[in-house]
């Protein structure tokens, strides 16, 4: 007797299904336990408002009705809207910098430390595209605000981390030795503009297709002559 065969889902539900994981994943990474349920739903409900009006349009009574929460709640948690926008932006930052230091620890030459920084970016970007797309809306937006100073201290730990894992000399392989604020942009500048292209639709590809081959370029941008 032949087994009744398993139902699949529609692609499309599947697709949303996985999306709404993801997210859901970075958020409760970020704010653990049953006491910040509301705060996810109203990071998520304003995700939903930044990207589809924009930050700017989005008012804080769109976010309100979007996520079922009362103005007390959004300044209870938030503080305000800029609040809640770099809360949502850092949240992203966060996850971001620990799939970077996951794929670093598995690197031990310069070429794979490369690789890393390049594997991480577009893997997460494919991974969370509605993250992604807010992030670089929002980056100038949260530079600008209330909020820069702390931006600015968590960028320059990431970078000093990053880069203290490069400086280390007994790891195999070299790199050029050209100003360090331009190495970011030749090893993950192809891969941010990639990832732009995507996000707007102007490709088709998810990013992470083509890791082996942005990880090559940006190799051979850096690569010093031994």
């Amino acid at each position: 007797m032949k087994q009744a065969s398993k139902i699949k889902e529609p692609k499309s539900a599947q697709k949303a299904e996985e999306k709404a994981a993801g997210l859901q994943g970075v958020l409760e990474r970020a704010y653990p336990g049953s006491r910040a349920q509301l705060k996810r739903r109203m990071l998520e409900g304003a995700l939903a408002c930044f990207n589809e009006h924009g930050i700017e349009p989005t008012t804080i009574e769109m976010i309100l009705v979007r996520c079922e929460a009362s103005v007390g709640n959004l300044y209870h948690h938030f503080g305000s809207k800029e609040g809640l926008v770099a809360a949502l932006f850092f949240c992203a930052l966060q996850d971001q910098a620990a799939l970077v230091d996951e794929e670093l620890a598995k690197a031990h030459t310069m070429r794979e430390g490369v690789a890393a920084l390049v594997y991480s970016y577009v893997d997460w970007v494919s991974a969370q595209p509605e993250l992604a797309r807010f992030m670089f809306q929002a980056r100038s937006a949260v530079s600008k605000g209330p909020h820069a100073a702390e931006l600015q201290q968590r960028n320059r730990q990431r970078a000093r981390l990053v880069m203290n894992w490069f400086a280390q000399a007994d790891r195999p392989g070299r790199i050029k030795d050209w100003p360090t604020e331009l190495l970011p942009s030749l090893i993950i500048g192809a891969a941010d503009n990639l990832s732009r292209a995507w996000l707007s639709g102007r490709v088709k590809a998810a990013p992470a297709q083509y890791r082996e081959q942005l990880a090559e370029a940006a190799w051979l941008s850096v690569a010093g002559s031994d």
